[in-house]
């Protein structure tokens, strides 16, 4: 579609899995959503004011990274886009995608360990508190 100005309007579209129909102990073992304790925030931010060190933000659309998924995961052909060819065929993922029960899990242990290679420390008083 374009608009009377020349500005190309492109629709984009995302792989969602309907993760409300897994079923715990056959689809998926563990779920896990890393969220950080605001004790640790707020021994973080004490930590930075003694130390005079400027602290950034930073928002991560977690719906957006794909981890590296550890369990055989198969996913339906999609409404409308089912291969006439092949319609009984699923998907086999190699990442996750956004709606699995086990994502957050996922993407958070490929994100840990990126700052772990990195050189980061992983604290004691918060798991997703790194140095």
């Amino acid at each position: 579609m374009t608009w009377p100005m020349g500005i190309v309007v492109r629709n984009k579209a995302k792989l969602v899995a309907k993760g409300y129909s897994q079923i715990e102990g056959i689809d998926y073992d563990e779920t896990y959503a890393p969220v950080a304790r605001l004790k640790a925030i707020r021994i973080f931010l004490a930590y930075a004011a003694h130390k005079n060190i400027i602290v950034h933000q930073m928002d991560v659309k977690s719906e957006i990274l794909q981890g590296d998924l550890h369990e055989v995961v198969y996913l339906q052909q999609p409404p409308r886009f089912e291969d006439l060819s092949h319609p009984n065929h699923v998907y086999r993922l190699n990442k996750d995608v956004y709606g699995l029960k086990q994502s957050p899990r996922a993407w958070y242990e490929t994100l840990s360990n990126f700052l772990v290679k990195s050189g980061y420390r992983r604290r004691t008083i918060d798991p997703t508190f790194f140095v």
